[in-house]
């Protein structure tokens, strides 16, 4: 038997990615946390604050890896940004790999977001989080391209991402 599959979180700006995240979660490599629905994100968003915490710390139980999707707005996301920081502070792996060239529900691709790692401070260091954790820009022009490079790469992005966090 090869490597048994990495356990990992997926954050992602769900209303504009959520789409371009499935193809990401089909790769079949991985085991992410179970699907959560549109329907069910929004219940868990409706009981507010404390709801959303316990759902992240649920979900990120027994990971070993956060894999930031990246989108168009994905930095600017707060629970994203709260995601990252969870991780790294439980001794997970962070590692963001940028989906925005994977078509979306509409059929597009969008622009490539800002690097959410840089809205994240390293320790006391003034330093940001992007100075360690990788922000990988999968090779490919288009939607099919992109895909082949992130099944065929992620797997040792997510182990570089959990060397690096072990090291630092």
């Amino acid at each position: 038997g090869g490597l048994m599959a990495r356990r990992v979180f997926f954050s992602f700006h769900f209303a504009n990615d959520f789409w371009r995240t499935q193809q990401v979660r089909n790769i079949g490599a991985l085991e992410g946390q179970s699907l959560c629905t549109a329907n069910a994100w929004e219940e868990v968003k409706r009981k507010g604050k404390a709801s959303i915490e316990k759902w992240i710390d649920d979900n990120m139980y027994g990971k070993s890896c956060v894999v930031v999707l990246v989108g168009s707005e994905t930095a600017n996301r707060p629970w994203v940004i709260r995601e990252i920081v969870k991780g790294w502070d439980a001794g997970k792996g962070v590692v963001g790999i940028r989906i925005n060239k994977l078509l979306g529900h509409d059929g597009n691709s969008c622009t490539a977001g800002s690097n959410p790692f840089d809205e994240v401070g390293y320790g006391n260091t003034g330093k940001k989080l992007s100075s360690i954790a990788k922000l990988v820009t999968p090779s490919g022009s288009d939607s099919k391209a992109v895909y082949d490079s992130i099944k065929n790469g992620i797997e040792s992005w997510i182990e570089d991402a959990i060397a690096i966090r072990s090291n630092n």
